[in-house]
């Protein structure tokens, strides 16, 4: 038996169905995105409901709605009639999945979510199933063919419920304006939240650290303090502290094979004037794309005043774990 074949064939019925699903979208997932975004700005909630392949789907949705800022919780249909259609409140948006639209324990519920939720959306293949004809506003996500080879597997089925609930999750994240910050606010703990949040002034050199001198400092002595400091670049300023110049281990290099007299010579000659710089309330991920795009090793960092306040080896990054 081919092995790679045969997965070939359940991915490209996947991939068939998929493409059914992105060209069939219609003025329902407008109307959807609608209620949901209506309903998360007045501080409602999404409940999510389904049975079995269609419940863990929700499952997913559900965490997917919650890491994008849009509150939403998993609705047991069972433990519902048993009291926790109480954690269903009026402004609440309920999405009911079926497939089939026809499953008992999911539709034993509606009748109360619709009377407790402001609106039911139903993800279903089915449009002229009962749960379709109860809800406010249906999503189709109907298949030709599951990609299991009995055609009985849920395949193709629950694969196109789980990317509407991407789209839905995704466009509202844009209706919403919600913005990277505010990913990285719900997801402290990981490696992207770090990035994100962090700012340049948490990571950069001061004190100690840092070198600055004036143009007509020489270049003998401003080495022997970047020496001492461990850095590999100077900060040249103006008698206002604002910021004129870098001067770095670099610098040097490439004039002393033009000039060996450079360490008895002014930095002024040698800096380089107006380098690039950054703000020190500016998140890393942007201070990452100053040091690429410009191929810089040192950048430094200035305050509202523009004066410098320290300055971000590449080096630092990685003390901190940025990369």
């Amino acid at each position: 038996m081919d092995y790679i074949a045969k997965a070939k064939r359940v991915l490209s019925l996947e991939i068939s169905e998929l493409q059914r699903l992105h060209d069939h979208l219609d003025d329902s997932f407008v109307r959807a995105v609608d209620i949901l975004k209506e309903s998360v700005e007045q501080q409602g909630k999404i409940v999510i409901a389904g049975v079995g392949k269609s419940g863990n789907i929700a499952g997913k949705i559900a965490a997917t709605f919650n890491s994008t800022g849009a509150p939403s919780v998993v609705l047991n249909c069972q433990d519902a009639l048993h009291g926790d259609l109480g954690l269903v409140d009026r402004g609440d948006v309920a999405v009911a999945v079926s497939y089939s639209g026809g499953t008992r324990e999911l539709l034993n519920i509606v009748p109360h979510l619709k009377r407790r939720a402001a609106s039911l959306i139903a993800i279903t293949g089915r449009r002229e199933s009962q749960l379709a004809r109860l809800a406010d506003c249906i999503l189709n996500i109907e298949v030709k063919r599951e990609a299991c080879p009995l055609n009985l597997a849920p395949t193709s089925s629950t694969t196109n419920t789980l990317a509407m609930g991407d789209a839905l999750a995704m466009v509202l994240l844009e209706a919403r304006g919600f913005q990277k910050e505010h990913f990285a606010e719900l997801h402290p703990g990981g490696a992207l939240g770090h990035i994100l949040l962090t700012k340049a002034k948490d990571i950069m050199r001061t004190g100690g650290e840092l070198v600055t001198t004036r143009r007509e400092s020489v270049v003998r002595d401003v080495l022997r303090e970047m020496t001492e400091a461990r850095t590999g670049a100077a900060i040249v300023v103006d008698e206002g502290h604002k910021l004129v110049g870098i001067f770095t281990q670099g610098d040097f290099t490439r004039a002393f094979h033009t000039d060996e007299n450079i360490a008895n010579r002014e930095i002024g000659d040698f800096m380089t004037a107006d380098p690039v710089s950054a703000q020190s309330e500016q998140l890393v991920g942007e201070v990452l794309k100053l040091l690429e795009s410009h191929r810089i090793d040192d950048l430094v960092v200035l305050d509202d005043e523009s004066k410098p306040v320290g300055m971000i080896d590449t080096q630092d990054l990685t003390r901190v774990r940025i990369f």
